[in-house]
């Protein structure tokens, strides 16, 4: 019976805690901006600290750039719960991902040989907000930062190319940085043929698939050769977007009205059946416009790049 008492007594403050933990968290609930606090900046200090575990801290502040940015993209995605908007639409708040450069100058000044962060870094930093930071000036910044450490590097001038082109659609700039990477001693051969494409066609889809094709085959990171495949699939999309829409007007025409949804259009033989994107998710049909469906794991499409401006012809 002792025993027996002893026991109903720790559940009984077992319970007891649990509520009073419960209660606590919820009169005083843990803000959100202590735990993306940054509590040292200095990576100098930093190095000073750590010792001979310098590049183990590297490793420390690279994860926590990593949760970091998991964690803001999944509370921005949480707190939206609808389609993201259009790049040129969303703007970030001041604190959004604002954290994301300080802790990857860090990292990268704990280690300048650090190319995961770099390079990851990079696609964080100029993928388009909700996405990302929004930020392809603090991409180009930390991977110029990189050559500097690792001159040799052509990887990181890729990189930068392709930031000029598919997130700023500076295309000249883009081809002078893959005329760069190709000059670097074992640069592979297709640099060189990427910068006259991008120079000439830059802004249409075949260079933008030229583009992707060559990252995807010289991505030494698993996850940014699956990030290229992920953007040829868009490509595709677009491009059966484009073809539907062609069959969708053509229908209208015939019928005086834009269709509401994809049965009318199939009955009438103008497709098969329902469309479906690359990633088997059916095509939107809306008030007689091809979308992609904001469920998609292609969503959401990226903003089309212009083609480059054609130069004057002389004068005559």
């Amino acid at each position: 019976m002792k025993t027996l008492g002893v026991i109903l007594v720790a559940l009984a403050l077992l319970a007891g805690s649990v509520q009073l933990q419960a209660t606590r968290e919820r009169l005083f609930p843990v803000s959100e901006a202590d735990e993306d606090a940054m509590y040292m900046r200095s990576a100098e200090t930093l190095r000073r600290l750590s010792g001979a575990y310098t590049a183990l801290t590297a490793d420390g502040y690279w994860i926590r750039a990593l949760q970091y940015y998991g964690g803001t993209k999944r509370r921005l995605q949480a707190q939206a719960r609808v389609p993201e908007p259009p790049p040129m639409l969303a703007v970030p708040t001041s604190d959004d991902f604002s954290l994301l450069y300080p802790m990857l100058d860090i990292t990268t000044s704990l280690d300048p040989r650090f190319t995961i962060a770099y390079r990851f870094g990079a696609v964080f930093l100029a993928e388009a907000y909700p996405r990302g930071a929004g930020r392809p000036d603090l991409a180009v910044a930390l991977l110029e930062k990189g050559i500097r450490a690792q001159p040799d590097k052509w990887e990181y001038m890729e990189d930068i190319g392709f930031v000029h082109y598919w997130y700023v659609h500076d295309y000249r700039a883009a081809a002078g940085w893959f005329q760069r990477a190709s000059e670097v001693p074992g640069a592979p051969w297709w640099l060189r043929s990427l910068a006259a494409t991008t120079l000439a066609q830059g802004g249409d889809r075949q260079s933008s698939r030229t583009m992707w094709e060559a990252i995807r085959q010289s991505a030494a990171i698993d996850w940014l050769r699956q990030d290229a495949e992920r953007r040829l699939l868009q490509l595709d999309a677009l491009d059966n977007i484009d073809e539907l829409q062609r069959r969708v007007d053509a229908f209208a025409r015939g019928a005086g009205q834009a269709p509401s949804g994809w049965d009318s259009v199939v009955r009438a033989r103008v497709v098969p059946g329902v469309p479906l994107d690359p990633s088997r998710t059916p095509y939107e049909l809306i008030q007689g416009r091809v979308h992609l469906a904001a469920s998609s794991p292609l969503a959401p499409l990226p903003e089309e790049p212009r083609q480059i401006d054609a130069p004057e012809a002389p004068p005559r």
